[in-house]
């Protein structure tokens, strides 16, 4: 795989720091999650393929150890706010002096420096912080968060792992590591660069939720069939308009020009009855093969289901049944392979992979005793 032999120490965290961690292991990078002690189980849903090792960081001998695995390591990625790693002395200062090849990624919501830089915040708060926020909602009504994708995982984990990719192909010239400061808020911007740089274009003069791709086109909406699920529209462009009102059994002369946007409400209206009509699946058979743009809006239970995803396998499922997204992209010569098996409990790989960092097990069993590291020993001899 792409990554095959890279290193990577990941600090237990929360949503986008497991994320980017799970790239990096689904296209070959050894990544290790370091887990606190005493920790019955650990949230990280997105552990595939991942080692777990649970080491007391309250413990000088902790602290020391989680040092040795840093600096023989490629890529540490830490998730906490500004200056934990530094009480610790674990900063990047200290780990690229004795290793100057690491990559140190430093994962947080509004980054290593600014006035908020020590503060609490979730991905709500990075994504207002981004401008985004302010653009996202239907007309006449508040901002509205997507889940949390957009600073979380899309403007912090998955830009992230490109930082950590980019510093990885830089070393290979230099020879040299360095610090990543990846900023949801400021990765949540740049996702939204489109955004920023069309305005020039005409593209978001309206109010939120009255443009084109904001919900205010009723050609670039859902809409509700008769079973009560949706179909997705995207029909843009006057060639594939044309194609939408030929599905709907709509002549163009008698209706308004696609794009009078006082006209708009009454076009959504039309299409919402129009949509109303038909179930999900007819709407399906109709519009599939044509470039209406129309497609189904398809729930976890259909997705894997659907004959494009599954022709693709688009989906895999782990050891256990649980379905899930497979990587992307798909590389043609070197691609991913996720691992499926369970995600580790943590410390469950705490005696092997001290052994591969070169520990005697002697000294691996004088840190047990001693309470510097835990080994989650049941799982471990299944």
């Amino acid at each position: 795989m792409a990554l095959a032999g890279v290193r990577v120490i990941e600090l237990a965290g929360l949503a986008p720091a497991p994320f980017c961690g799970m790239i990096l292991a689904d296209f070959g990078a050894k990544v290790i999650r370091v887990d606190r002690t005493k920790v019955a189980a650990s949230m990280d849903t997105q552990a595939r393929g991942k080692r777990s090792v649970a080491i007391n960081l309250k413990t000088a001998e902790g602290v020391a150890l989680l040092r040795k695995l840093c600096v023989q390591s490629d890529v540490v990625l830490e998730p906490y706010r500004k200056g934990v790693m530094e009480k610790l002395g674990l900063g990047p200062a200290e780990l690229l002096m004795e290793n100057p090849r690491l990559i140190y990624a430093r994962l947080t919501g509004y980054g290593q420096t600014g006035s908020y830089a020590t503060a609490a915040g979730h991905d709500i708060n990075y994504l207002a912080m981004s401008g985004l926020l302010s653009r996202l909602g239907r007309s006449g009504e508040k901002p509205y968060a997507p889940l949390n994708l957009l600073a979380d995982f899309a403007g912090g984990g998955l830009t992230c792992a490109l930082g950590i990719v980019l510093a990885l192909l830089e070393r290979t010239k230099s020879g040299k590591g360095q610090v990543i400061d990846a900023s949801m808020v400021e990765g949540a911007a740049y996702t939204g660069s489109f955004i920023w740089k069309s305005r020039s274009i005409g593209l978001w003069d309206r109010s939120r939720g009255e443009n084109m791709l904001d919900s205010g086109a009723p050609f670039y909406d859902t809409y509700q069939t008769s079973d009560g699920k949706y179909m997705a529209v995207g029909a843009i462009e006057p060639q594939f308009y044309n194609q939408l009102l030929q599905g709907l059994e709509l002549n163009t002369g008698d209706l308004p020009p696609q794009m009078s946007f006082d006209d708009w409400p009454e076009l959504r209206r039309i299409f919402t009855q129009r949509f109303a009509s038909k179930t999900q699946a007819d709407w399906s058979r109709i519009f599939d093969g044509t470039d209406a743009c129309v497609t189904p809006v398809l729930t976890f239970e259909q997705v894997s289901s659907h004959p494009h995803n599954q022709e693709r396998g688009s989906f895999v499922k782990d050891s256990s049944g649980q379905e899930s997204p497979r990587p992307a992209p798909v590389l043609s010569r070197t691609p991913a392979e996720p691992g499926l098996g369970s995600s580790p409990d943590p410390g469950e790989h705490t005696v092997e992979v001290l052994e591969e960092y070169g520990f005697a097990s002697s000294e691996i069993d004088k840190m047990v005793a001693a309470g510097v590291v835990e080994c989650s020993a049941v799982k471990a001899k299944l």
